[in-house]
């Protein structure tokens, strides 16, 4: 298992804090962003025991669910999403969809949105298919 970075020798309380407020402000950039191409946002930061899912939105007839990575370019940042990460993201996309009781369940989609910068993002609409 991965050790959190937090336990990673020379990674400071400090450092911690600033990867925490990166990742904040990419989220809400996302967001920001997502509204401006018409989605409906639906949930952020959404927790369940499988896991979280940063963005939850709607557009039209499609659920999506996005996964959004900072880092210091949007190709480390798309990178960044590992299949490991994926399977939880289904997981809990699953969860979010029985919880809700979606009947019949949407087409859905998983997304990526990559931010290096404020200027320097993409979204990757349909970055992966669930069980990829």
């Amino acid at each position: 298992m991965a050790k959190r970075q937090a336990d990673r020798p020379g990674f400071s309380r400090h450092k911690r804090q600033k990867s925490e407020q990166k990742g904040r402000f990419a989220e809400s950039l996302a967001e920001v962003i997502l509204r401006l191409k018409g989605y409906r946002i639906l949930a952020r930061r959404w927790k369940c025991s499988h896991g979280e899912v940063d963005i939850i939105a709607r557009q039209k007839d499609t659920l999506i669910f996005v996964e959004v990575k900072a880092r210091n370019s949007t190709q480390a940042a798309t990178e960044a999403v590992t299949p490991q990460n994926r399977r939880r993201i289904e997981r809990a996309a699953s969860t979010f969809t029985q919880r809700k009781r979606l009947s019949p369940v949407p087409a859905f989609r998983f997304d990526i949105f990559a931010v290096a910068t404020w200027r320097d993002w993409i979204h990757k609409k349909d970055a992966w298919r669930s069980g990829d």
